[in-house]
């Protein structure tokens, strides 16, 4: 018997066609590094159209990694008028991210939302968001500057939570570069982090048995800490607890059996 490292499933950003360029698909570097350094093996996945096909490409997933956009989730999609600062990302994008989100939260597979993905799970776990910080939460402080793209803030960790557990004592700081947030936290899930102004930064199953971790900052990025790289140290530890070991049979035993 050999382990297996546990595949983890990563989505990617999404480009439409162009007049001047075809559609593009791409993965920042920084998602399956990060997979591959906590000890995961990464799989890029193709925004394909056919659940079947999805479906198929999913099942020796033990983990996914929702990734974060520079464009934001359409409020119409969830029943609220679109604010002047939304930029909406591509349907295509959209649609597979909560496909495969919906496919990984009935499946209970262990997810790493960050971002926009994690916004987006806890939606589709019956939560809420803010559409534009700087108006719904009057007396925050900055979570995005279009100039500074070095942007740090404080994090408050709840004592107790797994992301306790994560990080150790200490302060925390974090990158932030976002201007959608929860509001309504969905009842799967408790609050894990917050900033000093209460904007909620991270939450975290309740449910024992199930990983599910959201965070709001980009531990994957060049500016991130070194201390973000043990999020996904513990996600891939648990994705490698749903993952079965197989037999490693010897060249020539496979020959006699095909034969």
């Amino acid at each position: 018997m050999s382990k297996q490292k546990p595949v983890i499933g990563i989505t990617g950003d999404f480009r439409p066609e162009r007049y001047n360029g075809a559609a593009l698909s791409w993965f920042n570097t920084g998602y399956y590094d990060s997979v591959n350094a906590a000890g995961g093996l990464p799989m890029l996945l193709a925004p394909v159209e056919s659940d079947e096909d999805l479906h198929q490409m999913l099942e020796n997933v033990t983990g996914i990694v929702l990734s974060g956009c520079n464009l934001d989730l359409d409020p119409a999609r969830m029943k609220m008028h679109a604010h002047p600062s939304v930029k909406v990302m591509p349907k295509r994008r959209e649609d597979f991210d909560r496909r495969v989100a919906e496919y990984a939260i009935q499946k209970r597979i262990p997810i790493l939302a960050i971002g926009s993905g994690m916004q987006l799970v806890n939606f589709l776990c019956g939560g809420t968001l803010y559409q534009h910080i700087p108006e719904d939460v009057p007396r925050a402080i900055h979570h995005r500057d279009p100039v500074e793209q070095n942007l740090r803030h404080v994090l408050e960790i709840v004592p107790g939570t797994r992301l306790d557990s994560i990080y150790g004592p200490g302060e925390v700081r974090v990158n932030s570069s976002h201007h959608m947030a929860i509001r309504d936290l969905s009842g799967r899930f408790r609050v894990s982090a917050t900033c000093p102004d209460g904007v909620v930064e991270a939450y975290e199953s309740i449910e024992e048995d199930w990983f599910c971790l959201g965070v709001q900052w980009h531990p994957e990025s060049n500016t991130a800490s070194a201390l973000d790289l043990q999020i996904f140290e513990a996600f891939t530890d648990a994705a490698a607890r749903e993952a079965q070991p197989v037999d490693i049979l010897p060249m020539n035993e496979m020959l006699r059996r095909a034969a």
